[in-house]
This record gives structure tokens, sequence and C-alpha cells, in this order.
């Protein structure tokens, strides 16, 4: 059972009375009319004319203030906030009375009557009828607003606490204004990128979440059983595979957003389930997906904020196109005095990195990919602030992308950088159904069974591919980080309603 604070204790019994006196505290109908800022400027339009506004508006308490014959509230809906009057003349005095004494901050309620100007110069609803919507029970951490005379609203006792907002992201949404705006624009972020994308000619799809094997990406899968089917499936960790295949169907330009699964640790920009951002492009290659990624990109911060020159933590970052090109040998190579080229093996690219910089502790068993990997996290990403394209990449932690010609090692992929983080990864992808068997037999070779690393055979998409893959350009980019660089917030969590937490 709940243990009741005393306050809300004193909100159970003012549900009792209200029953007690036949009135519904959660009724099942609501009247509305207008939202406030609709109403609001309604009334401007018309003030001038004398014409009456009469409205019906519903909202969550946020302030109250009785003053004998007369009170005042204000409420707020999902498009902001009005001022409530009722005075005893309208309404009656009991009912003045019976409003003090029954609501309290945080319920919702429905107001009826004439829009006016006060003497303070603010419009608001003159109130000649009112009904309970839905009492809180437990009032919300933002205590109250407070109206300074000069008309600034002080919120006090407002919810900060960072892991708090995102346990009870729902009181966050409701006290916070700036946190319900973060995600409206995160919605205008994925509309903007679909309205790219559909613009040039993509269709968007929708693959399984649920596969019998996992793949298209390095990351640990979840696992789950199917009962009736008594097999063991994954959520995907990416949609790559699938896309793939519908290329081989002749849909020559695809793409889907949507969520991917990985059972990996939790940090500042990854979360256990993210939302991706994939498309397919039949008969392009990884240079040109390079030029639609920085329009898509700069497209969409135009289309949100109005500007492709942003700001990110202390940086100020230009997203108009085009973006730098950086080979990633030649960029490890400048940070960290490296030049990858000269060290075949794992082994000796090992020896190369202790004794250039014996306080870095790479992992002595790691593959020749992986130190490369290491390098570049470790050098090179923390100096990529403003948009950069590494390109050129170890085959061995790219098993899915074409080789360059003549240098069988190297192969033909890039990743964005943006303020010193990865935004997207991309491919000319590989389209030969014999090396593409031969990659997956290595990856299962040289990776231990633990080994996150480690990409699975999938005899199905061996044979989709043996039917014949177009030429095509493969990209992936994590939305949710796109939607941290273009609204300046330093944490996934703060980009997701509800993040994955340890438990209370």
């Amino acid at each position: 059972m709940t243990d009741y604070t005393q306050l809300e204790k004193i909100r159970l019994q003012k549900l009792e009375e209200l029953r007690a006196e036949g009135v519904e505290p959660f009724p099942a109908r609501a009247k509305r009319t207008h939202l406030s800022k609709e109403v609001i400027a309604e009334f401007e339009s018309k003030e001038n004319s004398g014409t009456e506004v009469k409205a019906i508006l519903a909202g969550r308490i946020r302030a109250m203030r009785a003053m004998g014959k007369v009170s005042f509230a204000h409420i707020e809906d999902g498009a902001g906030k009005v001022q409530l009057f009722f005075r005893a003349n309208e309404v009656g005095k009991d009912r003045v009375d019976f409003f003090n004494k029954m609501f309290d901050l945080g319920d919702f309620v429905q107001a009826e009557g004439v829009m006016f100007r006060t003497k303070a110069g603010e419009v608001t609803l003159h109130v000649h009828d009112f009904h309970m919507l839905a009492k809180a029970v437990s009032p919300l951490p933002a205590a109250k607003d407070e109206t300074l005379e000069d008309g600034t609203v002080v919120r006090h006792a407002a919810l900060e606490h960072p892991e708090l907002r995102a346990r009870q992201r729902y009181a966050d949404l409701a006290v916070n204004p700036d946190v319900r705006e973060t995600f409206r624009k995160r919605a205008t972020i994925v509309k903007a990128l679909r309205d790219f994308l559909d613009g040039k000619g993509f269709l968007e799809v929708e693959t399984p979440i649920l596969q019998p094997l996992y793949g298209g990406a390095a990351a640990r899968p979840f696992v789950t059983h199917h009962n009736e089917l008594e097999q063991d499936m994954y959520l995907r960790i990416s949609f790559e595979l699938y896309l793939k295949r519908l290329l081989v169907g002749n849909l020559e330009k695809v793409y889907e957003i949507g969520r991917d699964f990985r059972n990996e640790g939790v940090s500042f920009k990854h979360n256990p389930e993210f939302t991706q951002l994939e498309f397919y492009w039949a008969y392009a290659d990884y240079l040109q997906v390079m030029e639609l990624t920085e329009q898509m990109v700069s497209f969409t911060a135009q289309e949100v904020l109005g500007t492709m020159k942003i700001k990110y933590k202390e940086h100020e970052i230009d997203l108009t196109p085009p973006w730098k090109r950086l080979e990633m040998r030649e960029g490890i190579k400048q940070t960290s005095g490296i030049d990858i080229t000269e060290h075949k093996t794992a082994e000796d690219l090992f020896k190369a990195i202790k004794a250039k910089h014996p306080n870095k502790t790479p992992d002595p068993k790691a593959t020749r990919g992986k130190l490369i990997d290491f390098l570049l996290s470790e050098f090179l990403e923390p100096t990529l602030i403003q948009p950069t394209f590494l390109y050129n990449y170890p085959r061995d932690i790219s098993p899915l992308a074409k080789s360059i010609p003549g240098d069988p090692l190297t192969v033909e992929r890039f990743e964005g950088y943006v303020a010193g983080f990865e935004l997207c990864n991309a491919f000319t992808e590989l389209n030969d159904p014999l090396d593409q068997e031969q990659r997956f037999v290595e990856m299962g070779r040289d990776y231990a069974d633990n080994d996150a690393e480690k990409h699975p055979l999938d005899e199905d998409y061996l044979r989709a591919m043996r039917y014949g893959m177009p030429p095509n350009g493969g990209f992936g980019m994590g939305v949710d980080r796109l939607t941290m660089l273009l609204l300046d917030k330093h944490s996934i969590r703060e980009v997701l309603l509800f993040p994955a937490l340890r438990r209370e």
C-alpha cells in the first residue's frame, strides 16, 4: 500500500468531501473551446472592436491567490498559461469559497466565462462557471509559481535533480516548460529527416524488431524467447541486413526510423534502446552518401532552428556544407604520431602505441582494427569539433563494407563527427556474396565467443545476396545524438522521454 504524506492525506480527505457533496473529482467528460494561446490571440484581435469573446478553458492550476470575495488562478495547458478571475457577483460567494477550499495546485479545472483585460494589463478569463476535472493527490515538485509586481513569474522548488527528472519524466514535463519544448523540437527533427528523404525519393519501410539472428552492427544483443516457435529471438541491433535485402528486391532507395536495442553500457551518449535512422541507396557510393548526409543534417538544422550555425557547449559549430573530409590514417597520424600503415599486425601496432604513449592502456589481446579504433577514440575524436567526415577504415572492424580498389585491408567507410563525438556511420556496401561470406567466417574465427564485435554468419542474408544486390551506399545515424547536437543537450537522457535507469 502507498505510504501517503500528511499533505497527500489532506488532499485525499478533500476527495472524500467532494464525493460526499456529489462532486465527482475525476469526471468522464470535459469541454474546451480554446487553448490558452488561441483565446488570448482571439481576444487581442477583437479587443478594440468591443466584441465579446466567450471561452471554455481547461488546464492544470499552477498558481492561486484568494482576496476575499475574489480569487485569481493561473492554469497551464499544452499551449501556455492564462489567468482565471473568480468573483462572487458572478459565481456566488459559496462557489468562490468552494474553489479556494477544495482546489489545490496541480488540480485540473474546466472554467467557462468571458475574456477581459485586468487593470494590470493581463488578458484573463472572467469565470462564470467551473468544474473539477482531476484532483492531484500528490503535489507537483514545483510548489508554486509566484507572479511579481512587474509581471515576472518565479517558479519555486522546481524539479532540478537530473536523475529524478529522468525517473519521473511525467513530473519533469509538468513543471518544466523547457523540457516539453525539447521533445516538441525532437518531433520536428524526426519530421524534417523524413521530409528530406521523402523529397529525395526514398521509401520509408518497417523491418522486424524481433529477429532470429542479429546483425548489421558490432554490439551485444538482447535475447528473448518465442514460446510458440520454441526458439530464442533477438531484439535488433541494426536495420541494415533487412534493408539491404530490400535492395535485392528492387526497392532502390529505402530508409527506416525506429528503435534499436544494444545490451551494452550506459553513458552520456549511449542508452540500451535508441532511435536510429538508416538508409540504403542503390547505385551510390560512400562519397555520394557524404554529400547527401551534409545536406540532410544542415536541412534539418535549418528547418528546426532556422539556422545552420549552432552552439554546443562552448563551441560555435557551422553545419553549412561542404563539411571537412579527413582520411582516418592521416587524422590518427596527426594526433597520435603513429602511422597505422607502417604496422600491419595487431602485435606490432600494440607495441607502437605503448612505445609512443606509455601511459595509455589498450587491450593487448585486441585485433588490429580495435587498436586503430582505440587510437581514434583516444586521440583523434576529441579534436573533431567542426563537422568532419573521417573516411577509409580498417576492414576488420567493417565487415559489411566494400574494400578500396587495390587495398584489401581498407574499406570505403566514413563516420561523421561533430562536437567531438560520432554522429553517423556509412559505407560503400559490400555486394559480393562470396566476399561477404568470407568476412563472416573471419569474424567468427578472429573474435572470442563473448566479444561484442563478433558478427554472426547470416545464411539467409547471404542467400539474398546471391540473387544479386546492386552496388549501394548505406548510412546510419542516431536520432538521439542529432537531437543532442541541435538542441545543445549534453546527455542522451535529456532527449529521451524515458531513458534506461538502474532500479530504485
